[in-house]
Parts: structure tokens; C-alpha cells; sequence
């Protein structure tokens, strides 16, 4: 199996273990078959997209147990749908993302160009497209 990318073309680096984020709970916004959602870009979440996505039915900040899920809070890490961000940057809402945790396909909803705009990890923005 070929190694993950991210939206770099490099290794795809992880995202957060703690808590632990990703479609297979590994950590990294790995993506497969399975992965209807695509949670595939890696943001450091932020009060104002929590609300928001919230308001679209998707309550992230709530614990729910039964599923081992914390519940999330501003300043955490988490692979969100690319689409959902892509609703968020729409409505000047986007967390801000880490671009070599951002798996590749991630570029088939948004462009790497709003993605740098978003970057936290800005050092890396210089490489080429």
C-alpha cells in the first residue's frame, strides 16, 4: 500500500492523537472507501467553527460515550470533512488548518491556495504545488 499524502505531495504527517482524530482512529486524515465524509483536512479547531458546525447539525463539542467520543473544544486538533470546511470558509467560519496533516484529496473540494491561507504551519507554504 502506497504511503498517505498530503496536499504538499509529501508524507502525510499526523494529525492528533490526543484526543484521537481520524476515520480509522489512527490519528491521521487518512481516507478510503469507507469515508463518505472525506475527513480528510486537519484543523486546530476554533469556538466560531464549533458553533457553526453545530448550527449545521453537526454538534462537535458534545461528549457522547457510548461512541468514546470526548467531545471536542477550541485549540484541539481534528480531520474534519473537507466539505464542511469548505461550508465554513464559505461563510467566513474556516478553522485554521495544517497543511501536511491535510490528506491530498482534500484538493478535490477546495484549492491549495485557500488552504495556505489557512495555514498554520505557514513554513511549509513556499514548497511547490
Amino acid at each position: 500500500m502506497a504511503q498517505a499524502r498530503n496536499v504538499l505531495g509529501s508524507e502525510l504527517k499526523t494529525c492528533c492523537s490526543a484526543p484521537m482524530t481520524g476515520y480509522y482512529r489512527d490519528g491521521k486524515c487518512n481516507t478510503g472507501a469507507g469515508d463518505y465524509g472525506a475527513h480528510v483536512v486537519c484543523a486546530e479547531l476554533t469556538a466560531e467553527f464549533l458553533n457553526f458546525t453545530k448550527s449545521q447539525g453537526n454538534d462537535l463539542s458534545t461528549p457522547v460515550p457510548e461512541f468514546n467520543f470526548p467531545g471536542l473544544k477550541p485549540g484541539d486538533r481534528w480531520c474534519l470533512c473537507a466539505s464542511r470546511w469548505k461550508e465554513a470558509l464559505d461563510s467566513g467560519v474556516a478553522p485554521p488548518i495544517i497543511l501536511q496533516s491535510t490528506h491530498a484529496s482534500a484538493l478535490e473540494y477546495v484549492s491549495l491556495s485557500e488552504l495556505r491561507q489557512h495555514a498554520l504551519d505557514r513554513d511549509t507554504t513556499n514548497m511547490s504545488e
